[in-house]
Parts: structure tokens; C-alpha cells; sequence
């Protein structure tokens, strides 16, 4: 069966303060089928601009939940996502960075597959800009 397409959410945490909040979230949309996640990678950038990518384990107990989220390919993203990002990253805070496989698209794409069909461009429009226009 095809994968998915995958995408990479770029998460911030401003004064590198985790709530908690994501994990279950994420796990339930993994329980359901929705997504599979590739890898997590956190990057973290001190109040003196030194960036830190940090391993799930190194988070403490705000990170703690992160342990229990299956990781397809540890490593597929590495340090140089972690530079690319810690360009825009403001000091004193970090980033999660979520790659995962929309694997509720695989019969969609092995149906494209079998009409020899392909995906000229994807464009994902975040919610937050969705939610400002349906609000308008």
C-alpha cells in the first residue's frame, strides 16, 4: 500500500514552557488511523542564543508524555532541520518539530497511483488563517 503525504509541523513554545497539552492529542489521532508519526525532534534556544536539540527522554516531566508516541523513522528529521529552524527560533524558547504520514490519504493515493493520475502541487492552508476567514 503507498504511504501518504507527509507533513512537518513546526510547533513554538514561547519561554520554553511545554503544557502537556499535545500528546494526547497526537496519540489520538494515531489510535484512530488518522496519522502515523515519522519522528519528533525538539529544538531548544536559550535565553544566550545557544540552540539544543534535545532527545524525548531529556525533557523532564513536561516531556515525559512524548515517550509514549511510536516514532516510525527516529531520525529522518536530524540537525540540520534543528539549524534550519533555530534561524527563526527566538531566544528563550523552543520548537517541536512533528513530521507524520496523513495515512487516512493512502486509498486516495493508490487510487491516483491506479488511474495513472499524479498530484501536480499540495497546498495546506493553515487553520489558524481558516479559522480568521470563516470568522470574517
Amino acid at each position: 500500500m503507498p504511504l501518504g503525504p507527509v507533513d512537518v509541523y513546526i510547533i513554538g513554545f514561547p519561554g520554553n514552557k511545554f503544557s502537556g497539552e499535545i500528546v494526547p492529542a497526537i496519540l489520538e489521532q494515531v489510535d484512530k488511523g488518522v496519522i502515523r508519526v515519522i519522528d519528533i525532534l525538539f529544538v531548544v534556544k536559550d535565553a544566550d542564543g545557544t540552540v539544543a536539540t534535545l532527545a524525548i527522554e531529556d525533557l523532564g516531566p513536561e516531556g515525559a508524555a512524548f515517550v509514549d508516541v511510536e516514532v516510525m523513522q527516529p531520525g529522518a528529521l536530524n540537525e540540520e532541520d534543528a539549524d534550519e529552524i533555530s534561524e527563526d527560533l527566538p531566544e528563550n524558547s523552543s520548537a517541536l518539530l512533528i513530521a507524520y504520514e496523513n495515512t487516512w490519504m493512502q486509498d486516495l493515493v493508490g487510487a491516483f497511483a491506479r488511474a495513472d493520475a499524479i498530484v501536480i502541487d499540495q497546498i495546506r492552508i493553515p487553520a489558524v488563517v481558516v479559522n480568521e476567514v470563516v470568522s470574517a
